[in-house]
């Protein structure tokens, strides 16, 4: 099967971004962000499936038709690699449905049924609370885990936040504190975890319903665009580390929620979450500092240099310093890092690695893992 063919900054429905009538613009938003979630987990649908998206959001076929195509399509045998495909494919056609529908409750059931209605047929436990513990290593805390409710207690952990959001109100509240009570929600009902796998993509569309149902018109790109600093803002919300100085906060989320709600446009920079920022070291010599600080500038002065005698393009030069910010000469890294933070698709990333492995500024590390790179640089000095 044909992964999509478009540039990764070709907009696979530029040609509905200007249309009159709502009723596409909220189906082009719907499909905009079913496909954007799928990053949070590496997927990227096919271009079969923005084939059907382009029929949907141009009126020739319905949602149901759109989820009963992907479902028969994906009746003939196939390769086992294409099976994530397959699943970014269904769950993006379902999500697309779910955000489509008006009908809503805020509830540990809807929030269950949710994620049964986007994997039924992909995982086992659709729709399943789970019955074991998990840890999970995240690039944004240099691997450390986030603490994840303890599986004997996730059910009535679940009803417990929920029913206090109920019980909460928001009559008098200014929207500042508006914005920052629903992003320590969130981050709360994220961080139980109660499934196995889905969790994110499940919390998203949830949420996403649940704005709607307090009068927000969600009818934007920013979680299409930025789903894994959604998905990154709410572990940055739930973790901390007393010995390294990082505490559990939820500004970044509450920057995500305002671009959301607010249209403010406050850059949303995933390597701008990772601990390594929130840590402040006291090494008591301010020369060392100073020191140091020369020594990375003349590394990416380096590394510039070097790709543009490579013939590599201004944009590449760019991703590859961010890169380089994110992970120093020290760190390994692959391509799910790399989407997380430069906001790429799993395609792009790739093609992104191998050409800097080409070009000689990344190399293989072996032992780490398949798919692992790290900085191939020295200094002028």
């Amino acid at each position: 099967m044909e992964k999509t063919k478009l540039p990764a900054d070709k907009d696979p429905f530029e040609a509905y971004r200007k249309v009159g009538d709502p009723s596409e613009r909220e189906r082009v938003c719907a499909w905009y962000t079913a496909i954007g979630l799928q990053a949070v987990d590496g997927l990227e649908p096919s271009d079969y499936l923005i084939q059907i998206a382009r029929k949907n959001i141009g009126g020739e076929i319905t949602l149901d038709d759109a989820q009963k195509l992907v479902d028969s399509y994906y009746k003939q045998p196939r390769k086992k690699e294409e099976n994530r495909t397959e699943e970014a494919d269904k769950v993006s056609a379902r999500i697309a449905a779910l955000l489509s529908e008006k009908g809503f409750t805020l509830s540990a059931a809807q929030y269950l049924s949710i994620h049964k209605r986007l994997f039924e047929g992909l995982y086992s436990h659709a729709g399943k609370i789970r019955d074991y513990n998990i840890t999970k290593e995240e690039w944004v805390l240099d691997r450390d885990t986030v603490t994840y409710g303890n599986w004997a207690e996730l059910r009535e952990t679940l009803a417990y936040d929920i029913r206090t959001e109920k019980e909460f109100s928001y009559e008098g509240l200014t929207m500042d504190e508006v914005i920052k009570h629903l992003a320590a929600f969130i981050s709360r009902l994220w961080q139980i975890h109660v499934f196995g796998e889905g969790n994110t993509r499940t919390t998203a569309v949830f949420f996403i319903k649940y704005l709607q149902s307090l009068g927000f018109n969600v009818t934007n790109d920013i979680f299409a665009k930025n789903a894994w600093y959604f998905r990154n803002a709410m572990v940055r919300a739930n973790y901390t580390n007393l010995q390294k100085g990082v505490y559990e906060t939820t500004e970044y989320l509450e920057l995500f929620l305002r671009n959301l709600l607010l249209g403010e446009d406050h850059p949303l920079k995933n390597r701008t979450l990772h601990v390594s920022g929130a840590v402040k070291q006291d090494i008591g010599d301010e020369k060392q500092d100073i020191e140091e600080s020369k020594q990375d500038i003349d590394r990416k002065t380096v590394l510039s240099e070097k790709m543009q005698k490579a013939g590599i393009s201004g944009k590449t030069v760019g991703n590859a310093i961010a890169l380089y910010d994110a992970f120093g000469v020290n760190r390994f890294f692959g391509r799910t890092d790399v989407v997380a933070v430069l906001n790429l698709t799993p395609s792009p990333a790739s093609a992104l690695l191998k050409k800097l492995a080409g070009a000689g500024i990344l190399e293989p590390v072996s032992g780490m893992g398949k798919g692992k790179y790290r900085f191939v640089v020295q200094t002028n000095g």
